[in-house]
């Protein structure tokens, strides 16, 4: 079992801290010879798989690195354009790896912003006065847990489906953000959170609750 990710949203909608725990990647690495037997196209910012499927390889998979260096989104790491690298027979054979585009920064801060808006709509649709707002989302390959405080602050945990004990968990970020950023002097209300303590506790607790299946006190 697995704990993927942490989310904590302000009231504002704005992302004040992230952490990836554990991100499951389904990557593949192929040398290819000219001419290239896939079709690539560029979508935001990066080069990915629009056509032709191939040992593991999918529609939607992003170019992650050329011949074993990572690529800078639709550029190598020279700083050439990838399509174009791949469009000259001298370039060739290519070692070529492909797997699920990682979010940028910007994408988890437009992402946390959406959800935040989506938590709202949960709540004006509700057919009972004062409803919570979105706790749970499933999906086949993970689940997203919410807890929202009653100062509006979002603490979001993405995990696998089996894992139990993430209710626990998200009152116990609560409890490590109470301690660590809101009693720490530097902090400031709705700012990123920026605090080693806060970190060591978050994933001291994220470990003893994937090793447990479910939550308990950090030995």
């Amino acid at each position: 079992m697995a704990i993927f990710s942490v989310y904590v949203v302000n009231k504002a909608g704005g992302l004040i801290y992230q952490y990836d725990n554990h991100v499951p990647r389904t990557e593949v690495e192929k040398t290819f010879s000219f001419p290239l037997d896939l079709v690539l196209k560029i979508h935001d910012e990066k080069v990915v798989v629009s056509f032709g499927q191939r040992d593991g390889i999918r529609v939607g998979h992003a170019v992650l690195s050329i011949n074993g260096v990572d690529v800078n989104g639709k550029n190598t790491s020279e700083g050439k354009e990838i399509l174009e690298y791949l469009k000259d027979p001298a370039n060739y054979p290519v070692s070529i790896k492909f797997g699920r585009a990682r979010l940028s920064s910007n994408e988890k801060l437009m992402l946390a912003s959406m959800f935040h808006s989506l938590f709202a709509i949960g709540s004006q649709l509700s057919p009972e006065v004062g409803s919570s707002g979105i706790e749970m989302l499933e999906t086949d390959a993970f689940k997203l847990h919410c807890f929202q405080t009653l100062t509006g602050i979002k603490f979001i945990v993405l995990a696998d489906p089996r894992q139990t004990g993430i209710d626990a968990l998200l009152r116990k970020i609560y409890e490590i953000y109470s301690d660590f950023a809101l009693k720490n002097p530097f902090y400031s209300l709705e700012m990123p959170i920026r605090c080693e303590l806060f970190d060591q506790n978050l994933k001291g607790s994220l470990e003893v609750a994937e090793k447990a299946a479910t939550f308990g006190p950090v030995s």
